[in-house]
Protein backbone atom coordinates (compact mmCIF):
# COMPACT_ATOMS: atom_id res chain seq x y z
CA UNK A 1 0.00 0.00 0.00
CA UNK A 2 1.24 3.49 -0.89
CA UNK A 3 2.17 6.11 1.64
CA UNK A 4 1.28 9.69 2.40
CA UNK A 5 4.02 12.28 2.82
CA UNK A 6 3.93 12.05 6.60
CA UNK A 7 4.12 8.24 6.51
CA UNK A 8 7.18 8.41 4.24
CA UNK A 9 9.02 10.90 6.44
CA UNK A 10 8.26 9.12 9.70
CA UNK A 11 9.16 5.73 8.20
CA UNK A 12 12.58 7.09 7.28
CA UNK A 13 13.14 8.67 10.67
CA UNK A 14 12.01 5.68 12.70
CA UNK A 15 13.64 2.98 10.59
CA UNK A 16 10.27 1.23 10.35
CA UNK A 17 7.56 0.67 7.77
CA UNK A 18 5.30 3.20 9.47
CA UNK A 19 1.65 3.81 8.69
CA UNK A 20 -1.07 5.92 10.31
CA UNK A 21 -1.81 4.73 13.82
CA UNK A 22 1.64 3.27 14.51
CA UNK A 23 3.56 4.38 17.60
CA UNK A 24 7.16 5.16 16.68
CA UNK A 25 10.38 6.60 18.03
CA UNK A 26 11.76 9.00 15.45
CA UNK A 27 15.06 10.77 15.00
CA UNK A 28 14.58 14.53 14.89
CA UNK A 29 16.54 16.87 12.65
CA UNK A 30 15.79 20.13 14.43
CA UNK A 31 14.09 21.51 17.52
CA UNK A 32 12.94 24.95 18.57
CA UNK A 33 11.69 26.68 21.67
CA UNK A 34 10.72 30.30 22.22
CA UNK A 35 10.95 32.59 25.21
CA UNK A 36 7.49 31.67 26.45
CA UNK A 37 8.06 27.90 26.42
CA UNK A 38 11.85 27.59 26.36
CA UNK A 39 12.63 28.41 29.99
CA UNK A 40 10.32 25.59 31.13
CA UNK A 41 12.08 23.18 28.77
CA UNK A 42 15.46 24.20 30.17
CA UNK A 43 14.21 23.85 33.75
CA UNK A 44 13.00 20.31 33.03
CA UNK A 45 16.40 19.35 31.64
CA UNK A 46 18.07 20.85 34.70
CA UNK A 47 15.87 18.72 36.99
CA UNK A 48 16.81 15.61 35.01
CA UNK A 49 20.49 16.47 34.90
CA UNK A 50 20.35 16.55 31.09
CA UNK A 51 21.46 20.06 30.21
CA UNK A 52 22.67 19.14 26.73
CA UNK A 53 21.71 19.34 23.08
CA UNK A 54 22.15 16.29 20.86
CA UNK A 55 22.22 18.50 17.77
CA UNK A 56 23.25 21.98 18.93
CA UNK A 57 23.55 23.36 15.40
CA UNK A 58 19.89 22.45 14.77
CA UNK A 59 18.57 23.45 18.20
CA UNK A 60 17.31 27.02 18.06
CA UNK A 61 16.18 29.12 21.02
CA UNK A 62 14.10 32.08 19.90
CA UNK A 63 13.58 35.29 21.83
CA UNK A 64 10.60 36.60 19.91
CA UNK A 65 7.47 36.65 22.06
CA UNK A 66 8.72 39.50 24.24
CA UNK A 67 11.33 41.19 22.09
CA UNK A 68 12.63 43.41 23.53
CA UNK A 69 11.46 42.44 27.00
CA UNK A 70 8.78 44.69 28.57
CA UNK A 71 9.23 43.28 32.12
CA UNK A 72 12.06 42.09 34.36
CA UNK A 73 10.46 38.63 34.73
CA UNK A 74 10.66 38.15 30.99
CA UNK A 75 14.19 39.50 30.91
CA UNK A 76 15.15 36.82 33.42
CA UNK A 77 13.50 34.18 31.21
CA UNK A 78 15.64 35.43 28.34
CA UNK A 79 18.73 34.99 30.50
CA UNK A 80 17.83 31.33 31.01
CA UNK A 81 17.83 30.74 27.25
CA UNK A 82 21.04 32.67 26.63
CA UNK A 83 22.82 30.73 29.37
CA UNK A 84 21.56 27.39 28.01
CA UNK A 85 22.80 28.30 24.54
CA UNK A 86 26.21 29.28 25.90
CA UNK A 87 26.51 26.00 27.81
CA UNK A 88 25.29 23.62 25.08
CA UNK A 89 26.27 25.34 21.84
CA UNK A 90 22.62 25.70 20.81
CA UNK A 91 21.74 28.65 18.60
CA UNK A 92 20.16 31.74 20.12
CA UNK A 93 17.96 33.84 17.84
CA UNK A 94 17.84 37.08 19.80
CA UNK A 95 15.55 40.10 19.80
CA UNK A 96 14.92 41.62 16.38
CA UNK A 97 15.99 38.47 14.50
CA UNK A 98 12.35 37.55 13.99
CA UNK A 99 9.51 35.18 14.73
CA UNK A 100 10.60 31.58 15.23
CA UNK A 101 8.39 30.11 12.50
CA UNK A 102 9.63 32.55 9.87
CA UNK A 103 13.26 32.20 10.89
CA UNK A 104 13.14 28.41 10.98
CA UNK A 105 12.04 28.23 7.34
CA UNK A 106 14.40 30.97 6.24
CA UNK A 107 17.54 29.30 7.55
CA UNK A 108 17.06 25.83 8.99
CA UNK A 109 14.47 23.41 7.56
CA UNK A 110 14.52 21.20 4.47
CA UNK A 111 12.31 18.60 2.72
CA UNK A 112 11.94 15.22 4.38
CA UNK A 113 13.12 16.42 7.79
CA UNK A 114 11.48 16.26 11.22
CA UNK A 115 11.10 19.37 13.37
CA UNK A 116 9.61 19.51 16.85
CA UNK A 117 8.90 22.81 18.52
CA UNK A 118 7.47 24.06 21.78
CA UNK A 119 5.01 26.24 19.92
CA UNK A 120 1.82 25.18 18.19
CA UNK A 121 2.62 26.94 14.91
CA UNK A 122 5.78 24.90 14.39
CA UNK A 123 3.73 23.26 11.64
CA UNK A 124 4.64 26.22 9.38
CA UNK A 125 7.75 24.37 8.19
CA UNK A 126 5.55 21.65 6.70
CA UNK A 127 5.30 23.88 3.62
CA UNK A 128 8.85 22.76 2.80
CA UNK A 129 7.87 19.09 2.69
CA UNK A 130 8.95 18.47 6.28
CA UNK A 131 7.11 16.91 9.21
CA UNK A 132 6.94 19.82 11.64
CA UNK A 133 4.80 19.73 14.74
CA UNK A 134 4.29 21.47 18.05
CA UNK A 135 4.72 19.66 21.35
CA UNK A 136 4.77 20.46 25.05
CA UNK A 137 7.90 21.98 26.57
CA UNK A 138 8.93 18.76 28.37
CA UNK A 139 8.58 16.63 25.22
CA UNK A 140 10.68 19.10 23.25
CA UNK A 141 13.24 19.28 26.06
CA UNK A 142 13.75 15.51 25.92
CA UNK A 143 13.97 15.73 22.13
CA UNK A 144 16.66 18.40 22.38
CA UNK A 145 18.73 16.30 24.78
CA UNK A 146 18.24 12.91 23.11
CA UNK A 147 17.77 13.78 19.45
CA UNK A 148 14.64 11.62 19.38
CA UNK A 149 10.93 11.81 20.06
CA UNK A 150 8.02 9.39 20.21
CA UNK A 151 4.69 9.94 18.55
CA UNK A 152 1.72 8.31 16.90
CA UNK A 153 1.77 8.54 13.12
CA UNK A 154 -1.24 10.70 12.21
CA UNK A 155 -3.90 9.85 9.65
CA UNK A 156 -3.93 12.24 6.70
CA UNK A 157 -6.67 14.45 5.27
CA UNK A 158 -6.01 15.39 1.65
CA UNK A 159 -6.99 18.96 0.73
CA UNK A 160 -7.17 19.05 -3.07
CA UNK A 161 -7.34 22.62 -4.36
CA UNK A 162 -8.22 23.58 -7.93
CA UNK A 163 -9.03 26.76 -9.85
CA UNK A 164 -7.39 30.18 -9.90
CA UNK A 165 -7.54 32.88 -7.25
CA UNK A 166 -9.54 35.94 -8.22
CA UNK A 167 -8.23 39.46 -7.72
CA UNK A 168 -8.06 40.31 -4.01
CA UNK A 169 -8.27 36.69 -2.82
CA UNK A 170 -5.26 34.95 -1.28
CA UNK A 171 -4.02 31.86 0.54
CA UNK A 172 -5.26 33.32 3.85
CA UNK A 173 -8.80 33.45 2.47
CA UNK A 174 -8.48 29.82 1.39
CA UNK A 175 -7.34 28.70 4.83
CA UNK A 176 -10.03 30.62 6.68
CA UNK A 177 -12.59 29.12 4.30
CA UNK A 178 -11.27 25.62 4.91
CA UNK A 179 -11.27 26.02 8.69
CA UNK A 180 -14.83 27.28 8.45
CA UNK A 181 -15.72 24.13 6.46
CA UNK A 182 -14.10 21.64 8.81
CA UNK A 183 -14.31 23.39 12.17
CA UNK A 184 -11.63 24.37 14.69
CA UNK A 185 -11.35 20.75 15.85
CA UNK A 186 -12.23 19.07 12.56
CA UNK A 187 -8.73 17.73 11.93
CA UNK A 188 -7.62 16.98 15.48
CA UNK A 189 -4.34 15.02 15.40
CA UNK A 190 -4.52 14.58 11.63
CA UNK A 191 -1.98 15.60 9.01
CA UNK A 192 -3.30 17.96 6.35
CA UNK A 193 -1.73 17.30 2.95
CA UNK A 194 -2.32 20.14 0.48
CA UNK A 195 -2.29 19.29 -3.22
CA UNK A 196 -3.87 20.11 -6.56
CA UNK A 197 -3.28 22.60 -9.39
CA UNK A 198 -3.86 25.68 -7.23
CA UNK A 199 -1.29 24.46 -4.71
CA UNK A 200 1.19 23.54 -7.44
CA UNK A 201 0.99 27.14 -8.70
CA UNK A 202 1.19 28.72 -5.22
CA UNK A 203 4.36 30.49 -4.10
CA UNK A 204 6.13 29.53 -0.88
CA UNK A 205 4.69 32.48 1.01
CA UNK A 206 1.16 31.23 0.41
CA UNK A 207 2.15 27.70 1.33
CA UNK A 208 3.66 28.91 4.59
CA UNK A 209 0.37 30.63 5.41
CA UNK A 210 -1.61 27.44 4.86
CA UNK A 211 0.81 25.25 6.82
CA UNK A 212 0.98 27.79 9.64
CA UNK A 213 -2.77 27.63 10.24
CA UNK A 214 -3.12 23.85 9.97
CA UNK A 215 -3.17 23.69 13.76
CA UNK A 216 -6.18 26.04 13.81
CA UNK A 217 -8.19 23.09 12.48
CA UNK A 218 -6.64 20.91 15.18
CA UNK A 219 -4.10 19.30 12.85
CA UNK A 220 -0.83 17.77 14.00
CA UNK A 221 0.91 18.97 10.84
CA UNK A 222 0.34 20.55 7.45
CA UNK A 223 2.42 19.21 4.59
CA UNK A 224 3.15 19.97 0.95
CA UNK A 225 5.00 18.01 -1.70
CA UNK A 226 8.56 19.13 -2.27
CA UNK A 227 8.56 20.38 -5.85
CA UNK A 228 10.30 22.88 -8.14
CA UNK A 229 8.90 25.84 -6.17
CA UNK A 230 10.38 24.33 -3.01
CA UNK A 231 13.66 23.86 -4.84
CA UNK A 232 13.73 27.48 -6.02
CA UNK A 233 13.08 28.70 -2.48
CA UNK A 234 15.88 26.59 -1.03
CA UNK A 235 18.27 27.71 -3.76
CA UNK A 236 17.46 31.33 -2.94
CA UNK A 237 18.34 30.55 0.68
CA UNK A 238 21.66 28.90 -0.20
CA UNK A 239 20.33 25.42 0.59
CA UNK A 240 19.75 24.10 -2.89
CA UNK A 241 21.79 21.02 -2.05
CA UNK A 242 19.22 20.13 0.63
CA UNK A 243 16.37 19.83 -1.86
CA UNK A 244 14.88 16.46 -2.64
CA UNK A 245 11.65 15.60 -4.44
CA UNK A 246 9.06 14.23 -2.06
CA UNK A 247 5.39 13.51 -2.62
CA UNK A 248 2.70 11.04 -1.64
CA UNK A 249 2.26 7.80 -3.54
CA UNK A 250 -0.64 7.69 -5.98
CA UNK A 251 -2.25 4.88 -4.00
CA UNK A 252 -1.73 6.51 -0.59
CA UNK A 253 -4.57 6.04 1.86
CA UNK A 254 -6.36 9.18 3.06
CA UNK A 255 -8.93 9.23 5.83
CA UNK A 256 -10.80 12.06 4.07
CA UNK A 257 -10.44 14.06 0.88
CA UNK A 258 -11.65 17.66 0.61
CA UNK A 259 -12.14 19.37 -2.75
CA UNK A 260 -11.97 23.17 -2.94
CA UNK A 261 -12.19 25.35 -6.05
CA UNK A 262 -10.58 28.70 -5.25
CA UNK A 263 -12.25 30.28 -8.26
CA UNK A 264 -15.36 30.53 -6.10
CA UNK A 265 -13.66 32.13 -3.08
CA UNK A 266 -14.20 35.70 -1.88
CA UNK A 267 -12.21 37.68 0.68
CA UNK A 268 -12.96 35.94 3.96
CA UNK A 269 -12.86 37.10 7.57
CA UNK A 270 -12.78 35.14 10.82
CA UNK A 271 -14.99 36.75 13.47
CA UNK A 272 -14.68 36.72 17.27
CA UNK A 273 -14.00 34.58 19.20
CA UNK A 274 -13.14 31.44 17.21
CA UNK A 275 -11.14 30.96 14.02
CA UNK A 276 -13.87 28.85 12.42
CA UNK A 277 -16.46 31.65 12.81
CA UNK A 278 -15.94 32.79 9.24
CA UNK A 279 -17.89 35.14 7.00
CA UNK A 280 -17.33 36.46 3.50
CA UNK A 281 -16.47 40.12 3.23
CA UNK A 282 -19.95 41.35 2.30
CA UNK A 283 -21.32 39.96 5.56
CA UNK A 284 -18.97 41.99 7.77
CA UNK A 285 -18.27 45.10 5.69
CA UNK A 286 -18.73 48.27 7.71
CA UNK A 287 -17.77 46.77 11.07
CA UNK A 288 -15.92 49.54 12.96
CA UNK A 289 -12.34 48.76 13.96
CA UNK A 290 -9.95 50.52 16.32
CA UNK A 291 -6.73 48.80 15.27
CA UNK A 292 -5.29 46.98 12.27
CA UNK A 293 -2.33 44.66 12.77
CA UNK A 294 -0.38 43.46 9.72
CA UNK A 295 2.39 40.92 10.29
CA UNK A 296 3.03 37.77 12.37
CA UNK A 297 4.26 34.32 11.35
CA UNK A 298 1.09 33.91 9.30
CA UNK A 299 1.25 37.00 7.09
CA UNK A 300 4.38 39.00 7.88
CA UNK A 301 6.48 38.03 4.87
CA UNK A 302 7.70 40.39 2.17
CA UNK A 303 4.93 39.25 -0.19
CA UNK A 304 2.34 40.24 2.42
CA UNK A 305 3.88 43.67 2.96
CA UNK A 306 3.92 44.23 -0.80
CA UNK A 307 0.19 43.49 -1.00
CA UNK A 308 -0.59 45.84 1.88
CA UNK A 309 1.63 48.62 0.52
CA UNK A 310 0.05 48.40 -2.92
CA UNK A 311 -3.28 49.30 -1.33
CA UNK A 312 -1.99 51.84 1.20
CA UNK A 313 0.45 53.71 -1.04
CA UNK A 314 -0.68 57.30 -1.57
CA UNK A 315 -3.46 56.91 0.98
CA UNK A 316 -3.70 57.35 4.75
CA UNK A 317 -5.11 55.28 7.54
CA UNK A 318 -8.42 56.38 9.01
CA UNK A 319 -7.77 58.88 11.83
CA UNK A 320 -9.69 56.74 14.31
CA UNK A 321 -7.90 53.49 13.43
CA UNK A 322 -4.38 52.61 14.52
CA UNK A 323 -2.24 50.76 11.98
CA UNK A 324 0.57 48.52 13.23
CA UNK A 325 2.92 46.71 10.85
CA UNK A 326 5.33 44.04 12.10
CA UNK A 327 7.67 42.27 9.63
CA UNK A 328 8.12 38.60 10.49
CA UNK A 329 11.92 38.70 10.51
CA UNK A 330 14.89 41.04 10.31
CA UNK A 331 15.47 39.88 6.75
CA UNK A 332 11.90 40.73 5.77
CA UNK A 333 12.26 44.12 7.49
CA UNK A 334 15.48 44.94 5.63
CA UNK A 335 13.99 43.83 2.31
CA UNK A 336 10.95 46.01 2.92
CA UNK A 337 13.24 48.98 3.61
CA UNK A 338 15.25 48.24 0.47
CA UNK A 339 12.08 48.15 -1.67
CA UNK A 340 10.77 51.38 -0.13
CA UNK A 341 7.77 49.66 1.43
CA UNK A 342 8.48 50.83 4.97
CA UNK A 343 8.63 54.49 3.96
CA UNK A 344 5.32 54.16 2.10
CA UNK A 345 3.67 52.42 5.05
CA UNK A 346 4.89 55.07 7.47
CA UNK A 347 3.59 57.77 5.11
CA UNK A 348 0.22 56.02 5.23
CA UNK A 349 0.24 56.34 9.01
CA UNK A 350 1.58 52.97 10.07
CA UNK A 351 3.63 52.38 13.18
CA UNK A 352 6.40 49.89 12.35
CA UNK A 353 7.21 47.39 15.08
CA UNK A 354 10.45 45.42 15.19
CA UNK A 355 10.09 41.71 14.27
CA UNK A 356 8.45 39.66 16.99
CA UNK A 357 5.24 38.24 18.41
CA UNK A 358 4.38 40.84 21.05
CA UNK A 359 0.99 42.15 19.95
CA UNK A 360 -0.21 38.84 18.49
CA UNK A 361 0.22 37.00 21.79
CA UNK A 362 -0.82 39.93 23.95
CA UNK A 363 2.53 40.60 25.65
CA UNK A 364 3.30 44.14 24.46
CA UNK A 365 3.37 46.55 21.51
CA UNK A 366 -0.32 46.63 20.61
CA UNK A 367 -2.51 45.49 23.52
CA UNK A 368 -6.18 46.32 23.00
CA UNK A 369 -8.40 48.37 25.30
CA UNK A 370 -11.76 47.26 26.71
CA UNK A 371 -14.33 46.89 23.96
CA UNK A 372 -11.85 47.67 21.20
CA UNK A 373 -11.89 45.82 17.87
CA UNK A 374 -8.78 44.75 15.98
CA UNK A 375 -8.52 43.33 12.48
CA UNK A 376 -5.31 41.29 12.32
CA UNK A 377 -3.50 39.09 9.82
CA UNK A 378 -2.48 36.66 12.58
CA UNK A 379 -3.75 33.11 13.08
CA UNK A 380 -5.83 33.29 16.28
CA UNK A 381 -8.67 35.40 17.60
CA UNK A 382 -9.49 33.67 20.88
CA UNK A 383 -10.85 35.82 23.69
CA UNK A 384 -7.90 37.55 25.32
CA UNK A 385 -5.46 36.60 22.56
CA UNK A 386 -4.15 40.14 22.15
CA UNK A 387 -3.95 40.82 25.86
CA UNK A 388 -7.50 41.80 26.76
CA UNK A 389 -10.48 39.41 27.15
CA UNK A 390 -12.78 42.40 26.79
CA UNK A 391 -11.60 43.09 23.24
CA UNK A 392 -12.62 41.62 19.86
CA UNK A 393 -10.34 40.22 17.14
CA UNK A 394 -11.16 39.61 13.47
CA UNK A 395 -8.72 37.79 11.16
CA UNK A 396 -8.10 38.53 7.49
CA UNK A 397 -5.60 38.68 4.67
CA UNK A 398 -3.17 41.62 4.44
CA UNK A 399 -5.28 43.01 1.59
CA UNK A 400 -8.46 43.18 3.68
CA UNK A 401 -6.43 44.60 6.58
CA UNK A 402 -4.93 47.38 4.46
CA UNK A 403 -8.25 48.38 2.93
CA UNK A 404 -9.86 48.38 6.36
CA UNK A 405 -7.12 50.59 7.81
CA UNK A 406 -7.97 53.20 5.18
CA UNK A 407 -11.71 53.14 5.83
CA UNK A 408 -11.75 52.54 9.60
CA UNK A 409 -14.20 49.70 9.09
CA UNK A 410 -13.82 46.21 7.65
CA UNK A 411 -13.59 46.81 3.90
CA UNK A 412 -13.39 44.90 0.63
CA UNK A 413 -9.88 45.27 -0.84
CA UNK A 414 -10.94 44.59 -4.39
CA UNK A 415 -11.95 48.21 -4.95
CA UNK A 416 -8.31 49.22 -4.35
CA UNK A 417 -6.65 46.66 -6.60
Amino acid sequence: MGKTIVEKILSEHSGTDAYAGDIIIAEIDAALVQDGTGPLAVQQLQKLGMVEAAKPDRTVLFIDHAAPSPRKELSNAHKVLREFAAKTGAIISDINEGVCHQRIVEDFMNPGEVLIGADSHTCTAGALGAFATGMGSTDVAIGIASGKTWLRVPETFKVHVTGKFKKGVYAKDLMLHFIGMIGADGATYKALEFSGPAIDAMDMSGRFTLANMAVEAGAKAGLFASDEITKEFLESRGRGDKWRPLSADEDANYEKVFEIDVSDLEPTVSCPHTVDNIKVIKEVEGTKIDQVYIGTCTNGRIEDLRVATKILEGRERHPDTRLLVCPASKEVYLKAIEEGLIAKLISAGAAIINPGCGACVGVHAGILGDGEVCLATQNRNFKGRMGNPEAFIYLSSPAVAAASAIEGVIADPRKYL
